[in-house]
């Protein structure tokens, strides 16, 4: 297998590797298409499983914790499986993982037991996990550090093309008549009542197994293809002189801040997608429209990422972009808490364009130097995405506790500190 010796601060491929590269970069295209598919489903599977596993807000969003607390146990074990297997056999592996996640979704469903769904969730993210460790820094590190941005800008379109269809595929499917649903189950008898439930539950059956399969496929066509291997333990001369004595990825505090940036970037992310549909409804709109949400959340974040890609590094730097954007994120928010209605939910919506350029824009700047350092710097970005875990459940018991609107005030605070980091934690490297 070809491999290719690179740096955080590599220089552009050689000519004769432009063609291999080009190759790469849809095959991990394709990858972040996944991502995309399989993260934002949640935003239909938390009112989905609210009503079918008759949950309250704060139960409803452990659909996120179970899923994204993953990444926090699994970024070092994946790690050491990259280490062991290298980044095209581990990616390949991630997609069985996640397969074996999908197969879990069809007794959950035909039994409605909530810790089953739960399990296959926390499965999936397992399966993303190592796809992500191993996805993240390759395309940043597969060219110029520059523009990694862009590359990433890149990456995060496939992603949330994918997080745009995901959503209106499996609520068409999930949540088809789920109004007329919902008030005819307040005047039947609990027998009827279960069994209204019971198929409620296992509409998600053909979409699972359908994902299954794919997921196989995917992997097969990955083990086989011809994506070439990356060197991260290799350091230039000034990397390596810069890195003398360090012996921990501990003594690289930009690193460290940006895991914490990270964190709460993808907190609220997650917040700005999978909520948006239940707020929706909080706010008096008929969920027959309001699962169309998450697609506009998504659409806003492709709107941004098509900026970073025209404008990032020739008329603004990712340093700056990350500022602009985090005072974006701000502003947004404060329009969400202060309106109502439509207004509200379309504010909730442009949090996806706030939010599209901040993780293009944090993982260059956190793993830049790290040279021989690189994977397990890596491995601390993707604990990092555990903020998905936390902040939503956070969210939705603030929601029981006040409303479903006042409860966005938790993502000001997070806006705040991923500004600093944009401003000056980055520079930190003592």
């Amino acid at each position: 297998m070809t491999k290719v010796a690179t740096t955080a601060n590599a220089t552009s491929p050689a000519p004769t590797a432009t063609t291999q590269t080009g190759r790469s970069i849809v095959i991990i295209g394709a990858l972040f298409f996944i991502f995309g598919f399989v993260t934002w489903l949640n935003s239909v599977l938390i009112p989905y499983l609210r009503i079918a596993c008759e949950l309250n807000n704060f139960e409803s969003y452990l659909v996120a914790f179970a899923f994204y607390i993953s990444y926090l146990v699994m970024a070092i074990p994946s790690a050491w499986v990259l280490k062991a297997t290298g980044f095209k056999n581990g990616m390949s592996l991630g997609l069985l993982v996640m397969a074996v996640g999908a197969l879990i979704f069809i007794p959950a469903a035909l039994t409605r037991t909530y810790g089953l769904f739960l399990l296959g969730l926390f499965v999936q993210g397992t399966g993303l996990a190592v796809l992500q460790t191993a996805a993240n820094p390759y395309i940043t590190i597969l060219g110029p550090r520059e523009s990694a941005a862009k590359r990433i800008s890149v990456m995060g379109i496939c992603n949330k093309v994918a997080g745009a269809l995901a959503p209106i595929a499996l609520g068409a499917i999930a949540l088809k008549d789920a109004d007329a649903l919902i008030k005819r189950l307040g005047t039947m008898d609990a027998a009827a009542k279960a069994a209204e439930l019971d198929a409620l539950a296992s509409r998600v059956v053909t979409p699972y197994l359908i994902m299954l399969g794919v997921l196989v496929l995917l992997a097969v066509l990955i083990y086989f293809s011809s994506l070439p291997e990356i060197d991260t333990d290799h350091e230039d001369e000034a990397v390596a002189a810069a890195n003398t004595g360090k012996t921990s990825v501990l003594q690289f505090p930009h690193l460290l801040l940006g895991a914490l940036a990270m964190f709460f970037y993808v907190g609220v992310e997650v917040i700005a997608g999978d909520t948006i549909i239940s707020y929706g409804a909080a706010q008096g709109i008929a969920l027959s429209t309001a699962k169309f949400f998450t697609a506009c959340t998504m659409g806003a974040m492709i709107l941004g990422y098509l900026i970073g890609i025209v404008a990032i590094p020739k008329l603004i730097s990712q340093e700056k972009a990350l500022q602009v954007f985090a005072v974006a994120g701000v502003l947004f928010a404060l329009g969400a808490l202060f309106t109502n209605g439509y207004t509200s939910v379309l504010f909730i919506s442009l949090l996806g364009l706030a939010n599209s350029l901040i993780f293009p824009a944090i993982w260059p700047l956190a793993i830049e130097g790290l040279g021989r350092f690189t994977k397990i710097g890596s491995s601390f970005l993707i604990m990092a995405i555990a903020g998905g875990a936390v902040l939503p459940p956070m969210y939705g018991w603030l929601a029981d506790q006040f409303t479903p609107q006042q409860a966005y005030w938790l993502v000001i605070p997070c806006y705040l500190f991923i500004l600093y980091y944009g401003m000056a934690g980055h520079k930190a490297r003592s």
